[in-house]
Order: C-alpha cells, then structure tokens, then sequence
C-alpha cells in the first residue's frame, strides 16, 4: 500500500476526538450524524482551533444545523442524472462522480447531503454503465471527473478509467478535479504524474481557498503536476469568515499565478443546506472583483461565477447576466431564463 493510501485511512473522522482537541461543543455531535466528518492528518496539522481557516473549513459546526430552508440538491443534480455518479446538465459535457468519498470533508461542499455517505458508493459496475452512455452519445466531447475526490481511486482504477475514456473517439477533453494538492499534497506523486500526463489534453482542477494553503508540500505538489505538461487551473469558493477579502483573495491569486496555476473561478457557494453560516451576498463578490481589478494581472484574475439554483448552469456575475440585486437577487443564464437567487437565509 503506497504512503498516500495509508495517510488516507489514518484520516480522522471520530467525532469525539476532534471535540477533545479542538474543544467542540456537544452540538457537533448531531452534525457529525447528519453529515460526515473526515479530515486528513495533513489538515488536522494545520488545525490551530476551530476558528482559523482551516478550522473553519473543516471541523463541524453546529451552525450547520440552522439553515434548514435551503435546499439539499440546489443545482437539480439529482433530476440531471440519467444514471447513477453521472450528471448532464450540458450538451456537449458530462460531470463523471467517480468517487464518493474526498481526503477530507469542506463543511461548505455542495454535495454534503451524500459525500461520505453509502448512498454515493460508486461500483465499478455503475462506472462502466456511465462510460457506455458517454459512447452513445456523440455529442459529449467533455468529461469531468469529480465526486467525491476522484484521487482517492488506486491508480490502477484510475488509469483504467482514463484509458477507457480515451477509447471512446468523441471524448476530446477530460478535466480532473481534486483537492489533493491542498489536503493530502502526497497523493501527487511521479507516478501519479506520468499516469495522468498519458491522457492529454487532461486538466487538472484543484481548490485553494487561502494563501496559507499554499504551505511548500502544497506548491511542490503544484509544481510536479505542471512540470509533468498538465494544465492546472484553481476553483475558490467565496467563503464567509475565510476569505471574504480582496487583499486576501489577491496574494492567493497572485501566488497561484506565480505557481503557474491559473486561477479559473472564484464560486459563489451554492445554496445548500448545512453552510448558510459560510455565504456572503453577491453584492460583495462583486466588490471583492471590483478591488481586485487593476491591482491584478488579467492571467490571475478569475471568473465570479455563480452556479443557479435549479439546474440552469453557471453564469459570470457580471452586469449582462444581472437583472435586480438585493434580498432575492434576479438573475439571467445564457439561454435568457430570468432565476430568482435568494439572499435571505444567510446568518447575519
């Protein structure tokens, strides 16, 4: 068994032994029971207490519990899935979960209604049912594998389904995305390397939230991945309490860049149910770019984007995309559908 995989089940998700170290309260307790726990030993190193930003991000909290009135499945993934672990929300791509359990549980994560949970196992069999509907459908050109972290498979599953997605002739790109190199830099690897770099064009997405995360395992983990040839580009997530701050979001942006990784979105976090506590408005993302603009090179400044409720895709908050701001924002996707976008269950 490689370090990595031993480092991956060695990770933590016993609830009263982060509520010893770290001090939780008992209201963890129901939290961890609705929604699971998992954090690496690299993270639980970083961890000074549940206040920090790593804290916050990936121990429990009670918080979680309030905002019961959003939604489980705010981007429809559910009524988008025409099998199990595969969602088509677009015509040209597909959206592969590969994996249903991460290197460590983000309290913010869209999919926490299953990550962790028996109801994302994904079989082999259910991977190969996917793999068949994206040959019979020769306009997906586009696969994107998630979870999940799909970094948790062997590397042997790993090549073998990125091999059989080669071998299927109107699948032009794949984009990886995993969140290995900020909490568990070991997985990336040479030979991970070498297998990943046989099956260009391949992206590689990652998430780092904060500057700090950028710890020197975490850039060197960067560093093997783009001097293998393969792209890497960063997914932030806007996050109340963590980075809701332009001079922040800029040293993160910049060191990136300086990383030779392109920093692709900062996300809006979607409307889901358990992180109300995390949301800021988009009147301040909007700010936040506003600040950003000028003081940034164009090749690190990413896209704001916000994913709408209800399936209908994501738009760049820009003002053509725009209509009305306030307690329930209007927004237009590109097909000219107006979406209201609620604003009102966020903890003040």
């Amino acid at each position: 068994m490689d370090e990595w995989q031993q480092q991956h089940r060695r990770a933590c998700g016993d609830i009263q032994k982060l509520k010893q170290r770290f001090g939780l309260d008992d209201g963890v307790d129901a939290v961890a029971g609705r929604y699971p726990v998992r954090i690496s030993e690299y993270v639980l190193e970083q961890i000074a207490d549940g206040d920090d930003l790593w804290g916050r991000q990936f121990l429990p909290s009670a918080a979680e519990l309030n905002d019961a009135g959003a939604p489980c499945d705010p981007l429809a993934e559910e009524r988008l899935s025409p099998l199990p672990g595969l969602v088509h929300r677009y015509r040209h791509r597909v959206l592969l979960l590969a994996a249903g359990s991460c290197f460590a549980y983000c309290r913010f994560c869209t999919r926490k209604r299953m990550v962790g949970c028996a109801q994302m196992a994904v079989s082999f069999g259910e991977l190969m049912q996917a793999l068949e509907y994206i040959a019979a459908h020769g306009e997906i050109n586009e696969v994107i594998i998630s979870g999940g972290d799909p970094l948790t498979l062997s590397n042997a599953l790993l090549s073998e389904l990125l091999q059989r997605l080669r071998r299927i002739p109107h699948v032009q790109i794949i984009r990886l995305g995993s969140r290995a190199p900020a909490v568990l830099p070991s997985r990336i690897d040479a030979t991970l390397c070498a297998l990943l770099a046989r099956h260009q064009p391949l992206y590689f997405l990652t998430h780092f939230n904060h500057p700090a995360e950028l710890a020197p395992a975490a850039r060197q983990a960067c560093a093997m991945l783009v001097d293998a040839g393969i792209s890497v580009v960063n997914q932030t997530v806007l996050l109340r309490g963590v980075n809701d701050d332009s001079s922040v979001l800029g040293q993160l942006f910049h060191n990136l860049y300086c990383l030779r990784v392109r920093p692709y979105y900062l996300h809006q976090m979607d409307i889901t149910r358990g992180t109300g506590h995390f949301r800021t408005t988009l009147e301040q993302g909007m700010e936040i770019m506003r600040q950003l603009q000028g003081e940034l090179s164009g090749m690190a400044m990413p896209i704001y984007t916000v994913d709408l409720p209800g399936g209908h895709g994501k738009i760049p908050v820009t003002p053509q995309y725009v209509r009305r701001l306030g307690v329930d924002a209007l927004l237009v996707n590109a097909a000219g559908i107006e979406v209201v976008y609620p604003q009102r269950n966020m903890e003040t």
